[in-house]
């Protein structure tokens, strides 16, 4: 059984709740029956054993494997940077790795509430499940999730992981807080850059499809003039107003802006038409994606990226539409 699980998109996220409604009881049902066969097949992992955990996005995925490095074998559920993580399936194959996971990430904020379903479906007694919601105490009304998009928040993530790291395998609770501190460390450049764009570009005009990359881009000083009931509705599915689509063209037409950033994973013709309209007049465009792109990146290395497109855009006129 795979059900279409759509990860959610924040406090008014596209109607995935929905969904998740019709098919919570069959998927409970179905998910439970897979785990118990799972569970009595195999044994749990022993004291020596890699600590199982589960990253729901790609970025979490990695943060993990950067803290845990040897002792942990980690998995990331959406982590293709080719679709629409949206549309992401929750399957028995899934439900078997949330279900033998000793630690799980998820992002929390209706992004990935399947994973609610999927952990009620496989109890585990030893699963920890580390909700950055949560972690970051943010309350359920806040508009953006994409959460790792902040690089001042993710320090706290990794150490939370280390912290959850060591509760299992406490023998090896030294070495994951030196790992968490290299992780933090591996930020510097990314910091650095930040720093020095927004020296550089104070306030400098941006548009956007959906606010994606909108905690970096506060954090780079960019002034993002794509009214926000226009990036909620793209975010959330919904055909924005007639007076959204007026004040979204003029930033194009009247060269309101600099750079046009879209999400690269989630385009549709009304998107496309707005890369067009960008590029028309002379604007540059600059892809952002939800889940980390692969391969040859970890989340440092790609938040740097980001920033070094936008850079380029910025100060070369230069367009950006895939890492």
């Amino acid at each position: 059984m795979a059900v279409k699980a759509a990860a959610g998109r924040g406090a008014g996220w596209r109607p995935v709740a929905i969904l998740l409604l019709a098919v919570a009881v069959a998927l409970v049902a179905t998910l439970t029956a897979a785990w118990s066969s799972s569970r009595n097949a195999s044994a749990a992992p022993g004291a020596g054993s890699k600590i199982v955990a589960v990253g729901a996005e790609s970025e979490y995925a990695d943060v993990i494997s950067q803290v845990g490095g040897q002792y942990v074998a980690v998995s990331a559920l959406m982590s293709n940077p080719n679709t629409d993580p949206h549309t992401f399936e929750a399957s028995i194959g899934v439900a078997r790795e949330v279900g033998r996971a000793q630690l799980v990430v998820q992002n929390g904020l209706g992004y990935d509430s399947f994973m609610d379903s999927v952990e009620s479906a496989t109890p585990n007694s030893s699963r920890t499940v580390l909700n950055v919601q949560r972690l970051l105490h943010l309350p359920d009304s806040t508009p953006n999730p994409h959460l790792w998009y902040d690089p001042a928040r993710m320090p706290q993530v990794a150490d939370a992981i280390a912290g959850s790291l060591s509760a299992i395998q406490p023998s090896h609770a030294a070495y994951f807080a030196a790992r968490a501190a290299a992780f933090k460390s591996g930020l510097a450049s990314l910091t650095t850059a930040i720093a020095r764009f927004k020296a550089a570009y104070p306030d400098v005009p941006v548009a956007t499809t959906e606010p994606v990359a909108d905690y970096l881009l506060t954090a780079l000083g960019a002034d993002n003039r794509t009214p926000w009931t226009f990036q909620a509705d793209i975010m959330n599915g919904v055909d924005p107003s007639p007076q959204s689509l007026a004040a979204q063209r003029a930033l194009f037409t009247e060269h309101k802006v600099r750079v046009f950033l879209y999400n690269q994973q989630v385009t549709d013709a009304l998107t496309q038409s707005f890369i067009t309209l960008a590029k028309q007049n002379h604007i540059p465009v600059v892809g952002v994606y939800e889940t980390m792109p692969t391969p040859g990146y970890d989340y440092q290395t790609w938040m740097r990226t980001e920033v070094q497109a936008l850079h380029q855009a910025v100060a070369a006129h230069t367009s950006t539409e895939h890492l």
